[in-house]
């Protein structure tokens, strides 16, 4: 009978400790974007802007958000100094026009996100040049040397993605931002060839003449030339910055069943055969290193459903990390099918955690989680991010944790008491530790580093000031050391009366 009760308590422990892993994950990818072309910093001074980043910076981080993707690149332009492109007008307000005095946007975000242990994702969108043929273009742009490598379809003007030289000047473009700028991914989101115009072909009858051999339908030509920039870009960031990686945020739908037997359950515009974007075999060749798919609807929604999209795109992560593109204001405007009685956070959340090959989300837009709409950011805090959670690893780049933290022990300073370490030895950048993860065990608890309810801080610094209160009770502090992408180093440990 003994060893029955016995196993039972094993068994229950096992489960709740499972149960506490799926609510409280270790490894989360936990993203919002900042967008910049809906023009929230036109004409603001260096202060005011930086003061406005900073903020939103500190909202995001009490939220539990760990990585942001900002907009840097919006319509072949800049938000940083770039001899490549010219300054955007999402920044001064007009194309061209370098802010005064100079600063750089995105330098300064990079050294934000680095001092809170937030990733920072280069946002850029390839082909777009002009939200509107109205809006004038700099001197110095790229059009006014070569306008033969551009298209206008409908209201606005993009690179013509079948020319080499479209895709030579994007990686160029992305060369000199990963050459010159510490970002930890280059970031695309769901505009490849333009989202289509009713009535409207895209003008591309000249490109197919010139580079169409071999094809006899169009769509795998436009989806031949996308495939080819994806390919060259994951290239480009391999031999630049291999610990960079490269990730996109697809529209929601890959394809209908009615387009594909294996498509999902919707009905709605389609990745592949709409923007000729295809996403599945991107990863399955390996060409990006994250996929957030934009699950913008409902529960429910009778063209696309959320619950259907999640299922789907959980059962095609093609072995490469899948994270899930949350509507913010969808989610706190729409009511659970299953509790009228509040909105359709806590079913999406449970969906999205759900499955293993999902790990995380990214929030839109971020200034919804920032204005906390419907209690959003105070749910994220108090139950979904309640606990620091770790990027996922990303062990098709590299998976050799960096050393162990050397020297750990506390020290009395005049602003208290303080646990100070030495970083580990490295042999190159990949090994090198950039962050560190704190861990706090009671007296007679069991030092398990999978618990993320021990997990107290994550830091850039080699110290920690410890929370004294009366030197009675004894602490397990626990230090590992994190690299470049997020490997974890062996455990060094100090025991501490606070």
């Amino acid at each position: 009978m003994m060893w029955w009760l016995c196993l039972c308590l094993a068994l229950s422990g096992s489960l709740r400790a499972q149960i506490e892993s799926q609510r409280y994950p270790k490894r989360e990818f936990r993203a919002a974007w900042i967008q910049s072309v809906n023009g929230q910093f036109k004409g603001q001074d260096e202060a005011t802007m930086k003061r406005n980043l900073i903020n939103q910076l500190e909202a995001l981080q009490r939220a539990g958000i760990n990585a942001i993707i900002f907009q840097v690149r919006p319509e072949a332009d800049a938000l940083y100094t770039s001899q490549l492109e010219p300054w955007s007008r999402f920044l001064t307000g007009v194309q061209g026009e370098a802010p005064s005095p100079l600063w750089d946007p995105m330098q300064f975000m990079i050294e934000e996100c680095h001092k809170r242990c937030m990733e920072f994702h280069a946002w850029i969108n390839p082909y777009r040049v002009k939200t509107a043929l109205a809006n004038p273009l700099a001197a110095n742009h790229v059009y006014h040397l070569h306008p033969e490598w551009f298209i206008t379809y409908g209201n606005q003007l993009f690179f013509d993605p079948a020319l080499p030289e479209s895709r030579r000047h994007i990686c160029m473009v992305i060369t000199d931002i990963l050459t010159r700028y510490d970002v930890d991914a280059i970031h695309m989101d769901d505009y490849f060839y333009p989202y289509p115009l009713k009535g409207m072909e895209f003008p591309d009858d000249a490109s197919f003449a010139r580079y169409g051999g071999g094809f006899d339908n169009r769509g795998d030509w436009r989806r031949s030339n996308v495939n080819l920039l994806i390919k060259q870009i994951h290239e480009t960031v391999r031999e630049v910055k291999p610990w960079v990686k490269f990730g996109v945020s697809p529209f929601g739908i890959y394809r209908n069943q009615k387009s594909d037997p294996l498509g999902s359950k919707t009905n709605g515009l389609q990745n592949y055969d709409d923007l000729y974007a295809d996403v599945l075999l991107w990863a399955r060749e390996g060409w990006i290193d994250y996929n957030i798919p934009q699950l913008y609807w409902q529960i429910g929604h009778p063209a696309a459903d959320y619950k259907e999209l999640v299922e789907w795109w959980a059962k095609h992560a093609e072995d490469r990390p899948l994270y899930i593109g949350q509507s913010v204001m969808n989610t706190v405007k729409n009511v659970d099918p299953a509790n009228p009685n509040r909105n359709q956070m806590v079913a999406k959340m449970a969906l999205q955690r759900a499955y293993q090959s999902i790990q995380g989300s990214c929030q839109w837009p971020a200034s919804a989680v920032i204005e906390n709409a419907g209690n959003y950011a105070d749910a994220l805090r108090s139950e979904y991010h309640r606990y620091p959670a770790l990027p996922p690893v990303y062990h098709f780049i590299d998976d050799k944790a960096p050393g162990k933290v050397k020297s750990l022990k506390p020290l009395w300073m005049e602003d208290g008491y303080v646990l100070f370490w030495t970083a580990p030895k490295y042999r190159d950048e990949m090994d090198r530790a950039v962050n560190y993860a704190i861990y706090c065990f009671a007296e007679g608890e069991k030092v398990d580093l999978n618990d993320a309810t021990r997990l107290v801080a994550v830091t850039a610094n080699t110290f920690y000031k410890l929370p004294y209160r009366d030197g009675k009770k004894k602490y397990t502090y626990v230090v590992t050391a994190l690299d470049r992408l997020h490997n974890e180093s062996k455990s060094v440990k100090k025991r501490v009366k606070l």
